[in-house]
């Protein structure tokens, strides 16, 4: 498939001004005033350029480099207000910019899909509001002057951000492209809402941030799903998936019992016991593979005993290593940070699974995008439960990564690539993708 019209530009450097950062929401203000008043104009040449497509099947050149400066603006600004870049952005939306956008000349658009935008815009503003937390996602002001309780991606990437540039002067790298992808689909959002654009928004991780990095975790995701849903087990998927729910919360009992004990033996010796590890892990595979399927992420009914091997969604685990005794005397009050973004991330598996159902019925597949959505939100969700669970004490990795070899050890404890709540992570060198697995957001 060819590349998106709009495409994120990301040349960060990573560095950020621990004083800027801090007043970041005053030193805005100006900003934030001058885009009010540009999307009053925006939404007038945005009627205008609705109009116009309907009856040229074209944007008119002049409507369309408006709009599209206004896009740009838009996301270099709340680039800059959300921490995924530092410098102080124009006021014009011009090139250059660390976070920026390319926008493609306009093209032929269909006028069915001109005349039925706004009904065709649902879908994807459910998925914008996951990622940002209100519809306006990237270029709305409305609202974006104070938090709200639906946190998104991005405001949670931003306020965990703020912490780690405070105490580091550096971004984590995970946090910006967690960040970079939820700009990425806002501003595809508002291009196609815009009519700058007929392609659909893409929601697949791996095509929306240049350049990411691969890594070699001791906790992954290896994927070798085909995208083909059965019809019949998607209308019944919450039903089929009841017995799972209810063996999960037995073993999650027994599973808290264990890592109690774990967490004391590896207080005190370094490791966690060798049932233990073998346990966790059993029991943090078989919740990866209830989910996937529940969030239809994957289509085989899964086993009841999380057998290695068994299922498309397949968790891999490093071999118990030497823990920090420091992490884990404090490893509950580390986690808070990986839970509030894991909460972030579960919201979107979640807006993936229902449009994925409505799609899968009609399809019998489940778009790659959104499979590779939610696969992301799972790995991380798997990476913070292993993380408790004391099956490895590197911290999750918060952003999106190409397919990686995870070796034993590789990313844990001492100097192996671990993101911390204030630290930022270095990618492991370039990998080639595994054959017959499908390469994305950190799955192998």
């Amino acid at each position: 498939m060819s590349e998106h019209p709009i495409r994120l530009v990301v040349s960060d450097d990573l560095e950020r001004d621990r004083l800027t950062a801090f007043f970041r929401w005053l030193l805005a203000i100006p900003h934030l005033i001058w885009i009010a008043l540009w999307s009053i104009a925006a939404l007038l040449a945005a009627i205008v350029n609705w109009a116009a497509t309907l009856i040229l099947a074209r944007s008119p050149g002049w409507l369309h480099r408006f709009l599209a400066a206004y896009v740009k603006y838009a996301t270099q600004l709340y680039a800059y207000l959300y921490l995924a870049a530092n410098p102080y952005p124009t006021f014009d939306g011009q090139d250059g910019y660390p976070v920026d956008l390319s926008i493609a000349p306009p093209a032929r658009q269909s006028r069915w899909t001109v005349a039925l935008r706004g009904l065709l815009l649902l879908p994807a503003a459910l998925i914008v509001t996951a990622l940002t937390g209100a519809p306006g996602g990237t270029t709305s002001f409305r609202r974006q002057g104070s938090f709200s309780l639906n946190f998104g991606l991005l405001y949670v990437a931003a306020v965990l951000a703020w912490f780690a540039i405070m105490a580091r002067g550096r971004m984590p790298r995970g946090l910006r492209d967690a960040a970079a992808y939820a700009l990425s689909y806002g501003a595809q959002f508002w291009g196609y809402a815009l009519l700058l654009t007929d392609r659909y928004p893409n929601s697949d991780p791996l095509d929306a941030v240049p350049d990411l990095p691969a890594r070699a975790d001791p906790i992954h995701v290896r994927v070798d799903d085909d995208l083909r849903r059965s019809r019949l087990t998607v209308f019944f998927r919450l039903p089929l998936a009841f017995p799972h729910l209810v063996w999960l919360v037995l073993w999650g009992i027994a599973a808290l019992l264990a890592a109690i004990v774990s967490w004391v033996a590896t207080l005190f010796t370094g490791r966690s016991p060798a049932w233990a590890h073998r346990f966790l892990c059993a029991y943090l595979r078989y919740q990866l593979h209830v989910y996937a399927f529940l969030h239809l992420i994957a289509n085989p009914f899964p086993g009841f005993v999380g057998r290695a091997g068994s299922y498309p969604l397949e968790l891999a685990v490093a071999e118990r290593q030497r823990q920090n005794r420091w992490k884990t005397g404090f490893r509950l009050v580390l986690l808070i940070p990986a839970l509030l973004l894991a909460s972030a991330y579960g919201t979107l598996a979640a807006t993936v699974a229902l449009l994925g159902w409505f799609s899968s019925l009609a399809r019998a597949r489940m778009p790659r995008g959104m499979r590779n959505a939610g696969a992301l939100a799972l790995r991380y969700q798997a990476q913070t439960f292993g993380y408790a669970l004391l099956l490895t004490d590197a911290y999750p990795y918060s952003g999106p990564v190409r397919a990686g070899v995870a070796e034993a050890g590789a990313g844990a404890g001492e100097g192996g690539g671990d993101e911390g709540p204030l630290a930022s992570a270095s990618p492991a060198p370039e990998r080639p993708d595994t054959p017959g697995a499908l390469p994305d957001v950190g799955l192998t």
